[in-house]
């Protein structure tokens, strides 16, 4: 066996050892739905390691993500539903089956054929179920935008350029204004809904991450948010005393300072 075979086994030995009737006490108690926020942190902190350039974090943060893979699949295994063998032999089979360009005779010249290969085998994996079926309700909504989009798309449901997504905006728009101006809330937030999932779709055109687009403009605001904070600060201003008119002086000096 080499080096990774026997340190995996190792570690999937040490989780079985936690999860045991003498294990540990707080391992032996969780279940998959105590450990779902777990997973999802360090989805997160790996995603910061990644945006920060720091490979060491990157390394330790993978880590902590198959820790929950491995953890996942012990308490499955407790519970007699599958272990982390079928959950790799599923995961290997899958590879190749969505790969046949590599481990068949299929052809793909670019990434784009790779990824309606892709889409088309995992149509072919799901044909009992309705194409958007599949879309998690827990996903990032700007991405569940996106990817719903992508697979109405792949049936020939969408705009066919991205001048025609931004026509569609502005008449999302427009019907925004007109709930603004009767005071509907509930018409208002559908028609936000409408004008997000108009401008997620624009992203996919553009090829951009929505999620990842907004973030950046998130770390932009707070960026010049601070600078505007720390200026006043230094001008013995507190914040609250500013006027609208100082802060959005500070707001645009910011954006040569801090962006």
């Amino acid at each position: 066996m080499s080096r990774l075979g026997e340190e995996f086994e190792k570690l999937v030995e040490v989780m079985t050892r936690l999860r045991a009737s003498d294990g540990c006490p707080w391992d032996r108690e969780q279940t998959h739905e105590s450990l779902k926020k777990y997973l999802i942190e360090e989805v997160y902190e790996f995603i910061d390691a990644v945006d920060s350039k720091d490979t060491d974090g990157m390394r330790d943060e993978l880590g902590d993500i198959l820790l929950q893979v491995v953890f996942h699949s012990q308490i499955a295994k407790d519970e007699g539903e599958f272990d982390i063998e079928s959950v790799v032999v599923r995961l290997t089979e899958k590879l190749i089956k969505r790969h046949p360009h590599i481990f068949s005779d299929k052809s793909a010249e670019s990434p784009e054929d790779v990824e309606v290969i892709w889409e088309e085998n995992k149509q072919r994996e799901r044909e009992d179920e309705a194409p958007l079926s599949s879309l998690p309700k827990f996903m990032p909504a700007l991405l569940r935008a996106r990817r719903a989009g992508e697979r109405m798309a792949g049936f020939g449901f969408d705009w066919k350029r991205a001048e025609d997504v931004m026509d569609k905006i502005m008449e999302e728009i427009d019907e925004l204004k007109e709930a603004v101006s009767k005071e509907d809330r509930e018409k208002r937030e559908w028609e936000v809904g409408d004008l997000l999932f108009v401008i997620a779709n624009l992203s996919r055109k553009l090829n951009i991450d929505p999620e990842e687009a907004l973030n950046k403009t998130v770390d932009r605001a707070i960026r010049r948010f601070t600078y505007i904070w720390h200026t006043l600060e230094d001008r013995g201003i507190k914040p609250n005393d500013a006027t609208l008119e100082d802060m959005e002086k500070l707001w645009q000096e910011a954006k040569d300072i801090v962006d």
